[in-house]
């Protein structure tokens, strides 16, 4: 399968003490990256020959494939958490909080303390609800492959020596042979049922476009590879324009504050998409303006950064003129 770019789910611009600068890296290259990188992994997964590739490199690409989704996961998690008033939890969290850590501030110690524990190592520092004990626990992982964020497990075969090496000695093979024999599938499937009944991370939604049709930058991208016919139109606001100095191959920027002057520029034959710097308002406005004048318009999901973190092609900027 292919995994998409997530679009920002967070508004930089509103952030306290983290800049735009920091969230647009953050996100378009070292989560962009992941993605990439995942889908790459992926698709090498699923063009092995399985009866002439040894396990050795079978593993090693699951285990890549493994650590890449769980960064992949982890950074849209991490996104998705920025955009509020941290020393306020809601009642309801708030609550939760107290109940499995004695108190908010405990919890807040703790989850600080794990931070500073990781003393310069690299990892990842979550706030997890288990659904087998129903309660909150704080985790620290010092590598993407260390649990699967959000995931659900229905069945485990353990491939620790303690095991089988009592029954089987070193024979791994025969162990696994015998554990493939005696898997309970009613129970695998009860447990499969349960899992779909687990939310999928909540996904941005905006209301107030709720009837626009948007498209996805992974769209775009197979639009242009097979050279179908698409207007693309950069609407980032003008005051933006100065801090990039790249625009996606083939789009052209035009000043959103001034659309009914250039929309006339446009066909009614040929598709319009409209982005802007994350996807949230102006490419969405600008889209809906062109619609209600007679265009095929879209706007692109996630805008410019979602673009840039799919790698897809870029030109150099040309600010426009005063």
């Amino acid at each position: 399968m292919t995994y998409p770019i997530a679009p920002l789910f967070c508004r930089p611009w509103t952030l306290n003490g983290l800049s735009p600068r920091l969230i647009e890296s953050h996100y378009a290259h070292n989560y962009g990256s992941a993605v990439r990188r995942l889908n790459a992994v992926s698709d090498e997964l699923a063009a092995l020959d399985l009866t002439s590739t040894a396990p050795q490199a079978l593993g090693r690409l699951k285990r890549e494939q493994a650590s890449l989704l769980n960064s992949t996961l982890l950074h849209e998690l991490y996104f998705a958490s920025l955009g509020g008033d941290g020393r306020v939890p809601p009642p309801a969290i708030s609550a939760a909080l107290a109940r499995d850590f004695g108190s908010f501030d405990r919890w807040r110690r703790e989850f600080m303390a794990l931070a500073e524990s990781l003393a310069g190592e690299s990892g990842w520092i979550v706030l997890s609800y288990l659904p087998r004990e129903r309660q909150l626990m704080n985790l620290c992982a010092t590598e993407h492959a260390q649990g699967m964020a959000g995931g659900v497990p229905i069945l485990a075969l353990d491939m620790y020596e303690h095991a089988y090496q009592l029954e089987f000695g070193a024979n791994q093979e025969a162990y696994v042979a015998a554990f493939m024999r005696n898997i309970l599938w009613p129970a695998v499937e009860s447990r499969y049922a349960g899992a779909l009944d687990a939310a999928p991370p909540l996904t941005l939604e905006q209301p107030e476009f709720a009837g626009l049709p948007g498209v996805a930058p992974e769209e775009v991208l197979a639009m242009l590879a097979a050279g179908d016919k698409v207007q693309l139109i950069d609407t980032r606001p003008r005051h933006y324009t100065t801090r990039d100095n790249e625009i996606m191959a083939g789009a052209v920027w035009r000043d959103p504050e001034r659309i009914s002057e250039w929309m006339g520029s446009l066909s009614k034959d040929q598709p319009v998409v409209t982005f802007c710097v994350y996807g949230f308002h102006i490419g969405c406005q600008s889209a809906s303006a062109l619609r209600d004048a007679g265009y095929d318009a879209r706007y692109m999901r996630g805008g410019h950064f979602a673009w840039k973190a799919l790698d897809g092609p870029v030109d150099l900027f040309k600010p426009p003129a005063a």
